[in-house]
């Protein structure tokens, strides 16, 4: 099987809030996504944005728009988003009792459907349910705050989830959320990973674009072997 190109979706969360649309346009000619974590502190202890922000954003940039619900009750909200014009939705196995059924409603909507995983979940009883999605988003750290230190140890999901994918053929998205970064992105591209999200070391950098262009390139290498 080919290798997908790598795509790098910077997170507004570590983006200046009181300038998003600008913050968008610093990385719109280089990231190939735009990662927006919506948290309702309930499932995680922290409050960011919700649907009125990502439909005023939508309007301000041709990114697509990687939505990560991390919130109770997806099934309630998740559909809202694709409604907006999200290009993946991705809600979290830990707060949803039908995965399958939200993704087809997800996909009846017009958006990818994604799966995320959080740090202490095992992936194995998920594994069967991946044919239902477009994306599986893993945790490389605990989700709920941005600016956390990348745990190694997590990429054994993304080795397994990346087994699995390939024995059934499947085309899906492996996605890696947490502490991503020019010293750890090539960890995870190594160990099957095609789609990173990176907060700090895009928004934290000089020259956002750049930096988003710098981890791509560092992906590449690491996905062909080069």
């Amino acid at each position: 099987m080919t290798v997908p190109p790598p795509i790098v979706a910077p997170s507004i969360l570590a983006a200046d809030f009181a300038h998003l649309a600008r913050e968008v346009r610093a990385v719109e000619h280089a990231a190939d996504w735009l990662h927006v974590d919506v948290m309702d502190n309930h499932f995680v202890p922290n409050l960011t944005i919700g649907l009125p922000v990502v439909q005023s954003l939508r309007a301000a940039t041709e990114l697509p728009f990687d939505v990560h619900l991390m919130i109770e009750d997806p099934r309630r909200w998740a559909p809202g988003y694709a409604d907006a014009g999200a290009y993946n939705v991705t809600f979290h196995a830990e707060a949803c009792d039908d995965p399958v059924a939200l993704a087809k409603d997800l996909r009846s909507a017009g958006a990818k459907a994604g799966l995320a995983i959080d740090r202490d979940t095992p992936i194995e009883p998920y594994l069967e349910l991946l044919p239902s999605f477009d994306t599986l988003l893993i945790m490389t750290i605990k989700a709920g705050f941005g600016g956390q230190r990348f745990i190694p140890q997590l990429l054994d999901k993304v080795r397994a989830a990346r087994r699995h994918v390939a024995a059934g053929h499947l085309e899906l998205r492996i996605e890696v959320d947490g502490g991503i970064a020019a010293d750890t992105i090539e960890q995870a591209a190594a160990a099957g990973a095609d789609a990173f999200v990176a907060g700090t070391a895009v928004y934290g950098a000089d020259d956002p674009a750049e930096a988003v262009r710098r981890l791509r390139g560092l992906a590449e290498r690491a996905m062909t072997g080069a």
